[in-house]
């Protein structure tokens, strides 16, 4: 007698589904995979590889404090206008590469999703994990200019990662959005860099958040960068800009956005092989 050969048939979800991360978790060797594959990518082919992560947000910072600095006298809370625009770009530039990268992560990956099963969600999260060496090989720069510029960080540097992980889902839940709708409607793509564009200028990056009063100050606390950027200033720099309401709504705007975009990518997650 031939013995009996087990078989699994993987069917469409139906209407709304759970998030199923127990499956992501048995799937974690391939979401490893993924990540490396990812920074290995993002160097491949480079003449300076990993400076690049350093090169961008520096010179950028160049630019905002020859224009915003010396030029539009912008305030800056009383720290050197350098530094503090260099503080909110190194985690702005870890949230804005891992938007970029990980809503273009479904489409740039088709022939893959075609091909095999695995949970889809694996693609977005691992490009923005991929982006934490960048952001290590920033923030170390970042620790240099706070001690060239003579700044002390006090205790509240322990608030770091949780300032990280405030980025880290809000980057996530932004990607699981746009790259979920990316596959289906291409149109997205252009929409990507106008979006980081205004979110850049919407973010306190060249400019302190100090400028706007109550309730205004708490309500802008809606973009959930406000409080990454600001956390970081008063982690490392001391301003005044303590956890407040302002970190309370951003991290409730961030987490509403990560699982919405969860719920999102999973309903949508059983068309992505038709019709990316």
């Amino acid at each position: 007698m031939k013995p009996e050969i087990a078989s699994i048939r993987i069917e469409p979800s139906k209407g709304w589904v759970s998030l199923q991360l127990r499956e992501i978790w048995e799937y974690r060797e391939l979401l490893y995979f993924l990540i490396w594959r990812d920074i290995k990518v993002r160097y491949k082919q480079t003449i300076l590889g990993g400076a690049w992560a350093i090169i961008q947000p520096f010179f950028t910072m160049v630019v905002f404090s020859l224009f915003f600095g010396k030029l539009a006298k912008v305030p800056s809370d009383g720290i050197p206008y350098p530094i503090f625009s260099f503080t909110a770009l190194v985690p702005w530039s870890f949230f804005a590469n891992g938007l970029n990268q990980a809503s273009n992560s479904l489409v740039g990956n088709s022939n893959l999703i075609t091909k095999v099963y695995f949970p889809r969600m694996c693609m977005p999260i691992a490009s923005v994990i991929g982006g934490i060496i960048d952001f290590t090989l920033a923030f170390s720069v970042l620790i240099g200019m706070v001690f060239y510029y003579g700044i002390i960080p006090s205790v509240h540097i322990i608030w770091i990662p949780f300032f990280l992980m405030l980025a880290f889902s809000t980057s996530l839940g932004a990607s699981l959005w746009l790259s979920a709708l990316y596959v289906k409607f291409h149109d997205v793509r252009h929409i990507i860099p106008f979006l980081t564009q205004i979110w850049l200028f919407a973010t306190p990056i060249a400019y302190p958040s100090s400028l706007l009063k109550e309730p205004w100050f708490t309500i802008y606390g809606i973009n959930p960068m406000t409080g990454v950027v600001e956390g970081f200033r008063w982690a490392l720099l001391g301003t005044d800009t303590a956890p407040g309401p302002i970190i309370i709504v951003s991290s409730l705007v961030a987490v509403g956005l990560l699982l919405s975009g969860a719920f999102y990518f999973r309903r949508m997650e059983k068309t992505f092989a038709d019709v990316v």
